[in-house]
């Protein structure tokens, strides 16, 4: 890198199930861009509209997505299990990306501490930018919690290739919320390289033309149809809720969006996205959700009363841990999600549980949630310590 030009960014992300990866990652591209940097996002996911900027490098490899929330087999845009071929197509679209920008540094969205299945693309990738003259800088970019019950040996196998190939470890956390050591038992091992940058938030709230009582989000919307019904039948239930305003995910397959358009309570406004979500929470008495990374780090931005109902299928935990530190700090009141198991049921748990979390006044929040413009800096500040400026 040189005094006369912009430092170059390459920033890889995959979303497989939900749309919270690419989203975290568009915000950090957006900070990097007001910052100065040259950015180049590279996305691997289905299309998502509503995340381009005329001043970031987009670039989408071939789309792959998973089959279930399993993680279990990757499948192509239509829905057919990939192969070798299309693996070494997706590869070396992305070393052409490489060449092509020469960025100053490359962060990698999860990869090796997630997204493993991703592993025929990035360590070619990494190997490339290993053996470059000037090599860059290399980061790899968490959430605050990782999954836990991955398999034996994983953790030490991500400490080994972190120790040989990452400068440094980007954590979108606040330390005093969540350490990285407490979801993996190597961090120790990796403490030199491990920096905070605070939760990645959505910018600061602007007014909004609406307001609502109740907004309910479901995330990506890939798994979040349980949750979407049950507060449907708990609006009913609940009139004197006069103003309700359920976001269903960009991913909820039409047929179950149109099933739930055709009978919406009056107090309901059904969307599938919303570019205001913040402001919305701004002014609301009361956000529904699961307790992804992201929806957690707008709630705490906003400042608003939430009802937590954390995703844990398929032996997901990293949910269910979030909204377990939120409850202990009184920041959220806390449904499991197995009490929407039962769509007989689950409506009457539901308006329970919104009537409780209604009474409880939010205890105030320090956690940093700046971390967007927090990772700017912090690049910033590797880069000049690297090429001595």
């Amino acid at each position: 890198m040189t005094h006369d030009r912009q430092p170059r960014v390459m920033l890889y992300v995959q979303h497989l199930l939900g749309i919270g990866h690419l989203m975290r990652a568009r915000r950090i591209a957006s900070a990097l861009d007001n910052d100065g940097f040259q950015v180049t996002l590279v996305t691997g996911g289905l299309p998502v509209a509503g995340f381009e900027s005329s001043n970031i490098d987009q670039v989408a490899l071939a789309s792959m997505a998973v089959r279930d929330g399993s993680f279990s087999e990757l499948t192509d845009v239509d829905g057919n299990t990939i192969d070798d071929a299309f693996k070494a197509r997706r590869s070396q679209h992305l070393l052409d990306v490489f060449e092509r920008v020469r960025p100053d540094v490359v962060m990698l969205e999860a990869f090796p501490f997630g997204r493993r299945q991703l592993r025929f693309e990035l360590m070619p990738l990494i190997n490339s930018i290993h053996a470059s003259v000037p090599k860059p800088m290399l980061v790899t970019s968490l959430r605050d919690v990782l999954q836990r019950n991955r398999k034996a040996g994983r953790d030490e196998e991500t400490a080994k290739l972190v120790i040989e190939y990452f400068d440094k470890v980007l954590v979108h956390g606040d330390p005093s919320f969540a350490t990285l050591d407490e979801t993996f038992p190597y961090a120790a091992d990796i403490a030199d390289k491990i920096v905070y940058t605070g939760l990645v938030s959505g910018p600061s709230p602007d007014k909004t033309t609406q307001t609502f009582d109740i907004v309910v989000s479901a995330g990506g919307g890939a798994v979040g149809s349980s949750l979407v019904r049950a507060c449907l039948q708990a609006a009913a239930a609940l009139p004197k809720l006069k103003s309700w305003c359920v976001i269903t995910g960009p991913n909820l397959p039409q047929n179950e969006y149109d099933e739930l358009a055709d009978d919406v309570p009056a107090n309901v406004t059904l969307a599938r996205f919303r570019t205001d979500f913040v402001s919305l929470l701004s002014n609301a008495s009361l956000s529904i959700s699961q307790a992804g990374y992201n929806t957690v780090s707008d709630i705490l931005q906003a400042r608003c009363r939430a009802l937590l109902i954390p995703f844990s299928s398929h032996g997901e935990t990293e949910q269910a841990d979030r909204a377990t530190r939120l409850k202990r700090l009184g920041l959220a009141s806390v449904l499991i999600d197995d009490a929407l198991s039962d769509e007989s049921t689950s409506g009457d748990k539901l308006t329970a549980a919104i009537r409780s979390a209604l009474l409880q006044e939010p205890a105030p929040s320090t956690i940093n949630v700046d971390g967007a413009d927090g990772t700017a800096k912090v690049l910033r500040t590797l880069l000049e310590d690297h090429y001595g400026q």
